[in-house]
């Protein structure tokens, strides 16, 4: 059973760590990154103590990140029109 349920906007994005936090009883953070989210993963575990907490999120919110990526990376430029 996770500690608590905690929804994804009451996290922070930390920059150095690449990942969503939350504070842990601990004094260390809760981590989930976003590659975690887009696979659909919402467990967010503590890596000083056995802890983990469940995100509350939107999946969608995260997987059409991915595929906008993908998709400028594979598709290839227009040609420009000469008059």
């Amino acid at each position: 059973m996770s500690y608590d349920d905690v929804e994804i906007e009451d996290m922070e994005w930390n920059q150095e760590l690449q990942a969503y936090t939350y504070p842990c009883p601990c004094g260390d953070l809760f981590q989930i990154t976003k590659e975690d989210l887009k696979l659909g993963e919402e467990i967010a575990r503590c890596p000083s103590c056995s802890l983990y907490i469940t995100v509350i999120y939107n999946l969608e919110d995260f997987a059409g990140d991915s595929d906008q990526k993908m998709k400028k990376a594979v598709d290839p430029p227009k040609p420009i029109a000469v008059a």
